[in-house]
């Protein structure tokens, strides 16, 4: 495992912020837009950026239609699907709250690896890390499953799928190394590939032109979430991955919930019950658990007995 510098620390606490604020442009925008709309105007407006800068990096797009498709595949697994159900989950639930179930990413990862890859089998200690985790998502969901099954239920249930959706795109996205595809190039395709489909549906759907025309801040919501929540946070994403490796990557993991809880509280006055900190909290252990880092700790601090 790579160790970690000043400067990717800075990068992924740069990033964890940039995904928190993504709740607080949601909590914003669903106000006054549709779901379908928002994602549409995020991922469209996220494709220009990026647009840009490949130009400015002067790195050409792809010609190979295989490699197209690609994109279309990651772009509905990690931009159309997720980005769909979370904004329509923050229709009801907090988005810290969403924040919260959406960081067992890393524990459905480890499931779809299990069964999709031949290299990357479930451990005891991945097998205690996600029994954990989701002791901790019992624990978040736990103040509406008593209410009985709910919009707050679904929209619990709705992140969760997100999660799930995010966790077969990271198995699916290292295709493209193998294909050759640089980073900022496969964050281009899949943006670019999932305005192309949704364009068109949110048109026949949603029916823009027939829609009240929403305050400056929802428009100040969608450009943050699509400049800063989409591009550039894929950006630094990449940078990450390459620097610092997807073990430490997944720190951000833990460090999400934590600016999007700060923001939803301070800028929208969101209010979670105790039970969601708690449930954070286990499901920080459970990430901490896949992770390794505190079990080799607790394994160095063990004072050692040598037989004489």
């Amino acid at each position: 495992m790579n160790g970690m510098t000043g400067k990717d620390w800075s990068m992924l606490i740069v990033l964890s912020t940039f995904w928190g604020c993504s709740f607080l442009f949601i909590g914003i925008a669903v106000k006054d837009l549709p779901p379908l709309c928002i994602v549409a105007l995020r991922v469209s407006l996220a494709a220009l950026a990026l647009l840009g800068i490949t130009r400015l990096l002067h790195v050409a797009l792809p010609q190979d239609r295989t490699i197209w498709g690609s994109f279309l595949i990651m772009g509905m697994l990690n931009n159309v699907i997720p980005f769909g159900l979370i904004v329509w989950a923050q229709t009801s639930i907090a988005g810290g709250l969403a924040s919260i179930l959406n960081a067992t990413t890393p524990l459905m990862t480890i499931i779809v690896a299990h069964y999709l890859t031949s290299d990357e089998k479930v451990t005891p200690r991945k097998a205690l890390g996600i029994l954990t985790g989701f002791i901790g998502v019992a624990l978040v969901m736990g103040p509406q499953a008593s209410q009985g099954a709910n919009s707050s239920v679904l929209a619990c249930l709705a992140v969760l799928g997100a999660a799930l959706s995010y966790a077969f795109a990271s198995l699916f996205g290292r295709r493209f190394r193998a294909m050759g595809v640089s980073p900022v190039l496969s964050a281009t395709g899949q943006v670019m590939a999932s305005a192309t489909l949704l364009a068109p549906i949110t048109l026949v759907v949603d029916q823009p032109w027939t829609l009240t025309m929403p305050g400056w801040q929802t428009w100040v919501a969608i450009a943050g979430l699509a400049i800063f929540s989409t591009a550039l946070a894929y950006v630094l994403f990449f940078r990450l991955l390459a620097s610092a490796g997807a073990t430490n990557l997944m720190l951000v993991t833990l460090l999400v919930p934590v600016s999007a809880l700060l923001l939803g509280w301070f800028v929208l006055d969101e209010a979670l019950e105790p039970t969601h900190f708690a449930g954070m909290a286990v499901i920080a252990a459970g990430l901490l658990a896949l992770d390794g880092r505190v079990m080799r700790l607790i394994k160095r601090s063990e004072p050692t007995v040598s037989l004489k």
